[in-house]
């Protein structure tokens, strides 16, 4: 058996390892470490835990991360559209508009549920 075909493999591995471990290993060891009451302290946000950490969220927080992700992915997918917007043609464009539809219709569910109102 022939291992010369491998050797660029394992030599992708053992790059792959050292450029993921290495610095992992080196800020270890040169990193200081002084640690202390406060840094060992158990927080969250900056603030001493203070409730219980499985309490319901309201849903008006879901709702709002509905809404990122409504407006995250229409312009992940708006981008290239434009971009390629003099090939696509009229198939493309009317393709582009029942997308825009289905987001708007997301985007009234959310106005309705009142993710847009700030108290």
């Amino acid at each position: 058996m022939n291992l010369d075909q491998y050797l660029p493999v394992l030599l992708f591995i053992l790059v792959g390892s050292l450029v993921g471990i290495g610095p992992l290993v080196l800020g270890y060891i040169l990193g200081p470490n002084r640690p202390d009451e406060a840094k060992n302290s158990p927080y969250e946000c900056g603030f001493e835990a203070f409730e219980d950490a499985r309490m319901k969220f309201d849903v008006r927080y879901y709702l709002v991360a509905i809404l990122f992700i409504l407006f995250d992915l229409e312009l992940a997918f708006l981008l290239p559209w434009a971009v390629a917007l003099g090939d696509v043609g009229l198939a493309g464009f009317v393709a582009v508009l029942i997308f825009l539809a289905v987001l708007v219709v997301g985007f009234a569910y959310e106005w309705k549920k009142g993710a847009l109102d700030w108290e």
